[in-house]
């Protein structure tokens, strides 16, 4: 195999001058254009990473606000129930209080009456022990009839009571 210098000169310049013009012309803008999608992915990978901490973030946030929330509706519900414990027991005791009371009121009331029927039978009796008395004086009858006389008023008081 014969090598042509000459052919090989010229192809060697024209294959430099055609590098040349392409590494100027297309190779450089479609590096460039390479290298800014190349950018552009970093900084999308870089962005999306971020935002997957971020959200990462934001849900053990959201996680913990709601794990408080439910915590602070617990308390609330617990402290209802205790709220609600204490006033029922209250208007238990107001009730009972009142119930006392009345039943305080109601035995002064029945004492009241008792000492007064009682005043008021004394009073019939010594009248009527008066009259008795004022009755034998004037009689002066024998112990029959004064025994008759009592037997007579007592069943008089009997049937008033």
């Amino acid at each position: 195999m014969n090598i042509v210098w000459s052919n090989f000169v010229v192809q060697l310049i024209a294959f430099v001058i055609l590098f040349l013009l392409l590494q100027r012309y297309a190779f450089k803008p479609l590096f460039g254009i390479m290298e800014k999608r190349r950018e552009q992915v970093q900084e999308q990978m870089s962005s999306a990473e971020s935002n997957r901490k971020q959200a990462e973030l934001l849900l053990e946030e959201q996680k913990q606000a709601l794990q408080q929330a439910r915590k602070e509706a617990h308390d609330v519900i617990e402290q209802a129930k205790k709220t609600g414990v204490k006033q029922a027991d209250a208007v238990v005791e107001a009730a009972k209080a009142e119930a006392d009371r009345l039943k305080a009121e109601a035995l002064k009331d029945i004492e009241t009456e008792k000492n007064n029927a009682v005043a008021a039978l004394k009073a019939e009796v010594s009248g009527l022990s008066v009259l008795i008395a004022s009755k034998i004086i004037e009689k002066q009858v024998d112990e029959q009839s004064q025994a008759g006389l009592v037997n007579q008023y007592l069943d008089k008081v009997g049937n008033k009571s």
